[in-house]
């Protein structure tokens, strides 16, 4: 379904601008969720800036993908 990812992207930082982007969500919506524990944690890199680990949101993306297709699997029984 998706490329498998690079070993690399373990050690990538993304932006909050960059999050909101590969989620479909605005930088608000990511804020809430990882305020409430439904995103991955930022790292905060000083001065009121933050990152997130570009290999926890592919993760993230990836659970809220398959809970998806269970769900549709799901509903088909």
């Amino acid at each position: 379904m998706f490329r498998r990812r690079d070993d690399n992207d373990l050690a990538v930082l993304v932006s909050l601008n960059q999050a909101a982007i590969m989620t479909s969500m605005s930088r608000t919506m990511v804020n809430a969720y990882r305020t409430s524990g439904r995103f991955p944690a930022a790292v905060d890199l000083g001065d009121r800036r933050v990152a997130f680990v570009k290999s926890e949101v592919m993760d993230w993306i990836q659970k809220k993908i398959e809970a998806r297709i269970a769900e549709q699997v799901r509903k088909q029984r």
